[in-house]
């Protein structure tokens, strides 16, 4: 015995449009989205431009520790005052 399929048919016309207010909702979150993602990308070029500002300050420090290396045999310099923190001479660390 075979089932016969009988076909159906839908009687109700299909919308043509959403309602006014989901459009309006989704335009809202569309738009929301859309400012979001703007924020983000900006968010990442201003990232972009302290990590290179960054990568030039510690190139920067390292010129700097190089120099006063060189000049005193120490950049172990105390920020507060000045004062030079000299490595020991015989090879143990300071207590």
């Amino acid at each position: 015995m075979e089932a016969t399929k009988e076909k159906m048919v839908d009687l109700k016309p299909k919308a043509e449009k959403v309602t006014e207010e989901q459009l309006k909702n989704l335009q809202l979150i569309v738009n929301k989205n859309n400012a979001l993602q703007f924020r983000v990308g900006a968010l990442e070029a201003q990232k972009h431009e302290l990590l290179h500002q960054h990568s030039q300050v510690q190139g920067q420090i390292i010129k700097l520790q190089s120099e006063l290396s060189n000049e005193y045999g120490s950049f172990d310099i105390n920020l507060e005052d000045g004062t030079i923190n000299y490595p020991p001479e015989d090879g143990q660390p300071r207590n």
